[in-house]
């Protein structure tokens, strides 16, 4: 699968994210590419599919630096292994301390097919070294 956003010039293939020992989701070792996590649906299908990536590294910006640019109506395109594209439409983003991060809301029951693009954003905690936010960007 690949992610395009063309509004910020974005053109990713996805690797498989997974849960974490701790709970909570992988994150992709690779900086310049965006990741799908396979606990949830797959883009196109009923309910929140789930792309994350990373914002920057210390080599410099990585594949969603630029997603907090999104505004509501642009567009998200997800390609599928079988070359069909799911097309999306951004209605918002918000941003959340992690520590009060809104697991319902992000990866909870909808009616139809949404997704769900998150990267880290905000101040970098000077004792873990990692952004203390994330920017989720969500599209139907």
């Amino acid at each position: 699968m690949e992610v395009v956003i063309p509004a910020i010039g974005v053109r990713s293939s996805l690797v498989d994210l997974g849960i974490a020992g701790d709970g909570t989701m992988q994150v992709p070792s690779d900086f310049a590419r965006a990741g799908w996590l396979t606990a949830a649906p797959a883009p196109g299908q009923r309910g929140p599919a789930v792309i994350a990536g990373h914002v920057d590294s210390h080599e410099g910006p990585a594949v969603f630096f630029r997603l907090s640019e999104l505004v509501a109506g642009d567009e998200v395109r997800v390609v599928q292994a079988d070359g069909d594209v799911v097309s999306f439409t951004v209605r918002g983003k918000e941003s959340f301390a992690k520590d009060e991060f809104p697991t319902d809301r992000v990866y909870g029951p909808v009616p139809g097919p949404v997704l769900r693009l998150i990267t880290c954003s905000g101040e970098v905690d000077p004792v873990s070294g990692h952004y203390v936010d994330n920017t989720v960007v969500f599209a139907s």
